[in-house]
């Protein structure tokens, strides 16, 4: 059902942007582009095949803000706020689609968890667009900043990374204030709202009362966080073309800016394309693994990756169950934690050789915006000689293999291959046990 509302909303924004009124003076969004940048937008990629600022007229650009936010939010989340205004009430279907939207196991307080998603956003999204509109209307006025101020925050927060310039922030590197803004909304539409409305539940610093599963996303975030700075930081240090030139504190903002976006925004305030390749590796593994459930973001979560990576650790030491915090994770947590691992691995793979046979080009450039659609980023290495991701270069074959893995992203490997093998019923025997000898 969720995989359906969002096919409606993929084709509703296509329609839109295909429209003559969507496109700037004297440009032509064609049929396929305007459906690839509904897509990414509705599963908060990205990735641009269209210069968005001199592409889209305003009014494509406000169909393309409303894309973003009722891919991230929800379009579920949206329809459940206008019911419950309009004093009709939900059925169960409704309520079981929206919490599969909202990835909660739980319909008991659903609707006032609904609410609490809501208020966070607006607030959030309102604050951000606020503060950056009066930066921006330095340079481009009040009007445009304002303006300029509320489509990036919503992108931000929804962790989309489409820019209203060409050159997507590239020209606020050193920018404090842009900076700060965007990687705070970021990391907060990635952290998901179930953790946000946990830590506003919280009454004291401590952090007795938490969740295993907040104290585990706030973990594995953070460790991402600081290590993906330091690594990106390290490795570009001296490249010429990236970090080289700019001094230490400038250096260090567009290392940690780099190390936010992957997860999962794709704004980026450097040539993503000049990086050395052991830094577009890390940013790889960055994209892949993602944001965390519940959130705005993609990839295989970060709660995914930490368990996977405890249940190596407790398997390597002997022990038979997985443990984290004093309290033991369950053994079907654990197989799904590697079952969307290798989905995730083996998808991101099959698409990746299907574009290298179909487009051609360098393996690094297509692996990278490749896992850059599966984990809802946007970042690309670029088509050369273009503001366009490299997507923009590729034929229709090529845009409809990344649309689909930006599908994929958005709605989870492991979701989608259930729904497309079926849920099954129960066996009616069990067989005898088969030794079979691992490793």
């Amino acid at each position: 059902m969720l995989s359906l509302h969002i096919l409606g909303l993929v084709t509703a924004g296509g329609i839109l942007l295909s429209l003559p009124i969507s496109a700037a003076g004297g440009h032509v969004v064609s049929v396929l582009n305007a459906f690839f940048t509904s897509t990414s937008a509705v599963c908060v990629t990205g990735l641009v095949v269209i210069d968005t600022p001199k592409d889209l007229s305003f009014f494509g650009q406000v169909v393309l803000m409303l894309l973003i936010q009722f891919g991230g939010l929800g379009y579920m989340t949206i329809s459940t706020l206008v019911m419950v205004a309009f004093g009709r009430r939900m059925s169960l279907q409704d309520r079981m689609t929206l919490a599969d939207a909202l990835n909660v196991t739980s319909m008991e307080g659903l609707l006032r968890f609904t609410g609490t998603v809501a208020a966070l956003t607006l607030a959030l999204e309102g604050i951000g667009a606020l503060i950056m509109g009066v930066r921006f209307a330095q340079d481009v006025g009040w009007s445009r900043g304002l303006w300029f101020g509320l489509f990036h925050a919503v992108s931000a927060f929804n962790n989309a990374g489409f820019a209203l310039f060409s050159d997507n922030l590239m020209g606020y590197r050193g920018d404090l204030t842009i900076n700060l803004v965007i990687t705070t909304l970021i990391i907060c539409g990635g952290l998901g709202f179930f953790v946000l409305s946990g830590l506003l539940r919280l009454r004291r610093r401590s952090s007795i009362g938490m969740s295993t599963h907040t104290r585990l996303v706030l973990v594995v975030t953070g460790v991402l966080l600081v290590g993906g700075t330091a690594a990106i930081l390290l490795l570009e240090w001296s490249n010429p073309k990236t970090l080289g030139p700019l001094g230490f504190g400038e250096k260090l903002l567009a290392a940690y800016f780099q190390a936010v976006t992957p997860r999962t925004a794709g704004f980026n305030t450097i040539s993503i394309g000049d990086m050395t390749v052991p830094a577009l590796f890390v940013t790889i593994v960055l994209m892949f693994i993602g944001a965390s459930p519940g959130g705005t973001g993609g990839g295989v979560k970060t709660t995914t990756f930490g368990v996977a990576v405890t249940a190596i650790w407790s398997t390597v030491r002997g022990r038979q169950d997985t443990t984290m915090f004093r309290r033991r994770i369950a053994a079907e947590v654990v197989a799904r934690a590697f079952a969307i691992s290798l989905i995730a691995f083996l998808g991101v793979n099959l698409i990746t050789g299907a574009l290298l046979i179909v487009e051609g080009g360098s393996l690094t450039a297509v692996l990278y915006e490749t896992t850059s659609a599966f984990g809802t980023v946007g970042l690309s290495m670029g088509a050369p000689g273009t503001v366009l991701s490299l997507s923009g270069i590729f034929g229709a074959s090529g845009k409809l293999l990344i649309m689909l893995m930006m599908f994929v992203g958005r709605v989870g490997p492991l979701t989608l291959a259930i729904a497309l093998a079926g849920a099954g019923t129960p066996p009616r025997l069990r067989y005898p046990e088969g030794k079979v000898l691992i490793g």
